[in-house]
């Protein structure tokens, strides 16, 4: 089943930034990877317009490079604030896991 857009617009900024965080990466092979994890089939036109998002907050950097058989392609990589908003989405996202466990559970936060 795949997540349905509401979910996926609240963590794939975080989604795309730990996955550049894992190693540069262009666009459509974020695509690729992103399906691949059980993203489901996210349009192109969404990841672009959220990379663009992320590099006008300087939160990645995309450069061109040379693919030796067509067009260069841009790669993004992490900038130092990148690495900070990540590691802030993590946190929040491991709150938010903890949260739906309890809940799961029927107990409350200890």
């Amino acid at each position: 089943m795949q997540p349905s857009s509401q979910m996926l617009k609240g963590i794939l900024e975080g989604a795309i930034l730990k996955i550049i965080q894992q190693g540069d990466i262009y666009g459509y092979a974020l695509h690729e990877k992103l399906a691949a994890l059980g993203f489901g089939d996210i349009p192109e036109g969404t990841i672009y317009p959220l990379l663009l998002k992320l590099q006008r907050n300087k939160l990645i950097i995309g450069v061109r490079r040379p693919t030796g058989n067509g067009p260069d392609r841009k790669y993004y990589h992490l900038t130092d604030d990148g690495e900070k908003t990540l590691t802030i989405f993590q946190q929040q996202w491991h709150q938010l896991v903890q949260a739906m466990a309890n809940l799961n559970q029927g107990g409350e936060s200890s």
